[in-house]
């Protein structure tokens, strides 16, 4: 019999592994069948497992929930494609854009437009790092180089990077900020780009995981748009 349920809170193989060993060593469970992305996970069963005992099975960061439809030939949930899985993004970036024209209504230069759109952008990313504060380290130490190596990097980043949204916004500082930008989205893309090439089903910690998003070539499209701006702006500021 085939069960389907959604298990949020996964963010990469490890949690995976984890999910998997809990409900395989359930005396219910035949198969397991998990899919990262979505969350979604099929379960080959002899009888079907409550939500109670599959919350009592899992670690607490792991959240089941039962799917409506459960028979003997209901196959696992199909992975939204990219652009569904991708239109969060899409809308956050619609906005930030939007708030940046409102910004500059009345005395449009693009400098200013490239200032008021990273400083918008970092604002906006860090508060999406903020809703899920304590699941974010971990899902950044996923890809980003420096993070894999110092749990405080990860810790403190949303605030380095709200803090640098304000200076840009603000107008300060901003041979520092400028500088402090481009080494950590350089770091960050880095990984990135190694996460792609390695084919690694990761999630994204743009917007953190409050909002799951998968590791694709929007992502690197994303830093890389921000550097171009930022090495300009910075050589801009030196003239």
């Amino acid at each position: 019999m085939t069960q389907n349920i959604k298990i949020s809170g996964m963010i990469c193989q490890g949690c995976v592994s984890s999910v998997s060993e809990k409900l395989i060593a359930l005396e219910e469970v035949k198969d397991i069948n998990i899919d990262l992305a979505s969350g979604n996970v099929r379960l080959e069963v002899l009888n079907l497992l409550s939500l109670k005992k599959l919350t009592e099975t899992l670690l607490p960061k792991y959240i089941p929930s039962l799917e409506s439809k459960t028979n003997v030939n209901n196959p696992i949930y199909k992975t939204p494609s990219k652009i569904k899985q991708l239109f969060p993004l899409f809308l956050i970036f619609t906005y930030i854009i939007a708030g940046t024209f409102l910004l500059q209504k009345n005395t449009f230069h693009i400098t200013g437009f490239m200032f008021d759109f990273m400083g918008l952008f970092f604002v906006v990313f860090g508060f999406f790092k903020f809703l899920d504060y304590n699941g974010f380290p971990e899902a950044f130490a996923q890809y980003d180089p420096l993070a894999k190596r110092s749990r405080f990097y990860s810790k403190i980043y949303p605030f380095i990077e709200t803090l640098l949204g304000i200076m840009l916004l603000l107008r300060l500082e901003l041979i520092f900020a400028l500088m402090v930008t481009i080494i950590i989205l350089s770091i960050t893309t880095i990984g990135v780009i190694y996460s792609l090439f390695d084919k690694s089903k990761i999630n994204c910690a743009c917007l953190g995981t409050a909002v799951k998003l998968p590791m694709t070539e929007a992502t690197l499209i994303e830093n890389v748009i921000m550097l171009i701006m930022s090495v300009t702006m910075f050589f801009h500021q030196l003239v």
